[in-house]
Order: structure tokens, then sequence, then C-alpha cells
């Protein structure tokens, strides 16, 4: 069983597990302040081309007390959904099918949400640039190959988020 050791982020300011497997996090970066983003769920999928959407499953809004400030709770949502996805200069020929994994964890004592996903191929496309380094086709299951199912990486990651410095939010949540 592969373990699921402490990641600082953002300088230590948050917290998180997740297996030795998952050690590039360059994809994490800090958002300047009060920016906020609104995604339009067809638009960001048409820029993907994605297509074939399903929603497989979505939790209930439930309190995460470990995220508390200020005497207000944290709220955590999350999903589970599969999608045909290829780079737009693949085009839809090229598409590989994959679950995605996301959580949305409301901080409403700072204002603000984090959002974390993760993904898992399913299927790689032959005419797929992903092929020629994993190979096209049916993906291994995690468990098959020893490894921890994504899904179960993915719960790990969202129960152990912590925020171990509120100034990260800035000098208001102090």
């Amino acid at each position: 069983m592969e373990q699921f050791p402490e990641r600082p982020l953002f300088g230590g300011a948050v917290s998180t597990t997740f297996p030795l497997r998952f050690e590039d996090v360059s994809n994490i970066r800090e958002v300047p302040d009060h920016q906020e983003v609104f995604v339009d769920p067809a638009h960001l999928a048409r820029e993907q081309g994605a297509e074939g959407n399903i929603v497989t499953e979505q939790s209930a809004v439930f309190e995460a007390p470990e995220l508390q400030f200020r005497n207000l709770p944290a709220v955590i949502t999350t999903a589970n959904a599969q999608m045909a996805i290829s780079k737009a200069r693949q085009g839809r020929e090229a598409q590989n099918l994959v679950k995605v994994y996301l959580a949305n964890l409301r901080l409403k004592g700072v204002g603000t949400d984090v959002v974390v996903t993760a993904y898992e191929p399913v299927f790689i496309n032959p005419l797929s640039e992903s092929a020629s380094s994993v190979g096209a086709g049916l993906t291994v299951p995690a468990a098959q190959s020893g490894r921890t199912a994504m899904v179960e990486v993915f719960k790990q990651a969202v129960s152990s988020f912590r925020i171990n410095d509120w100034n990260l939010f800035g000098a208001d949540a102090v």
C-alpha cells in the first residue's frame, strides 16, 4: 500500500496528503488577491474539446469543522464525472476518456473557495499525444498495478486538507 505523506503547499500555509508518485505540484499556483473566476460548464467543455460529460456522483454539502475560521465552518461539496477530452489542436478524433474528481472547499471565514481536482485516464486514444508516452487503449486499474485507486487518493487529499496559516488569505484573515 502506498504511503500518503503530508505535503506542504504555498510555502507550508496549506497542507494535504497524497502518495509519493504525485510529486509534481507545478500546476499549484498562487492567485492574486480578490481574483474570482466564474466558469460556464458548457464553455469550459467546448474550450477543452470535451463532450459526453456524465456526472456520476455528487455529494451533499457537508461541514468541515477542521477548516473553521472565525467560528465560520467551511463546507465541502464533491462530484465525480466522466468526460472525453482532447487538446484543441488534436481535435475530437483524438479524445481520451477520463474520470474527473472535483471538490469545492468553501472557506466562509475568509470568503474564498479552494477547488481540488484529480483526473484518472480510462481510455487513451491512439491518435492522442498521450499515447506515445503511456500507450493507447484501456488503462490498467490502479489495484492491478499495485497503486492506490485515484478515488482513494482524492478522498485522502480532500479529507486531510488543512490551512496552517490563515494569513495566506490576506491581512483580514489574521
